[in-house]
Parts: structure tokens; sequence; C-alpha cells
């Protein structure tokens, strides 16, 4: 990716932001939705590289603007993913999971000040 918007790199990749790829990012989360609703294993694999594209392009444009990169992106889900499962990753018992992860997310929210609902102009299913 650090290639592809380099000075020698492709035109179009250099022209690109978080903004502009906000519709390339929806229409390959559609693309996968499609794939899995008709149960394609390849067809699923090729979108979720093609998602992933789209997370690696947009860390790229954050590591240019030193905000962050990948590794912050991977550690970022890799902590989350360890708050929001501590009876996996912890002492809690499996027989609480759900509660704990509604908690876990809760406490999130709260934190970062985010709302829990998404925008009207996002889907909900």
């Amino acid at each position: 990716m650090e290639k592809l918007r380099s000075p020698s790199g492709c035109p179009w990749d250099k022209r690109q932001t978080p903004e502009s790829l906000k519709p390339c990012i929806l229409e390959e989360a559609y693309e996968l939705l499609e794939a899995i609703d008709n149960h394609d294993s390849d067809e699923i694999c090729d979108e979720l590289g093609d998602l992933l594209f789209q997370v690696v392009f947009l860390a790229q444009i954050f590591s240019e603007q030193k905000r962050f990169g990948l590794a912050e992106v991977a550690h970022s889900i890799s902590e989350k993913l360890q708050r929001r499962h501590p009876h996996v990753f912890a002492d809690a018992s499996a027989d609480s999971h759900a509660q704990l992860w509604e908690e876990a997310k809760h406490r999130e929210r709260l934190k970062d000040g985010k709302s829990h609902k998404l925008k009207d102009c996002i889907p909900a299913n």
C-alpha cells in the first residue's frame, strides 16, 4: 500500500482520502454480505480480501498523517477482544459471557462518549 501511494505509485490511489473511500468500503461490505447469502466460500474469501484491503488502505492514509498505522489497528482489536472475552482471557465464567460482553461494550461507549445507535443513514441489518 505504501508503494501504491508513493510518488511513483498509482495516481488514483494517491488521490484517495478516508472520505473518498467511504463508498468503496460500503460496496465491499455489501458484496461480502451477498457472497455470504449465496454461501459461496470462494467469493466470501475474495470479498473478505477486498474489505481487508480497504482497512489496509485507510490505515496507510492515517499513517501518512502520523495519526496511527495498521499495527495500532491490530493492537486495538486485540485489546478489545480480550476486554470483551474475559471468560477466555481472564478469570470470568463462561456462564456470564453475554452479560460480560454487554458490560464491556457499555464501559467502552461511556469512556469514548460514543452513542450505541447507528446513524440513521446506515442500515442496521
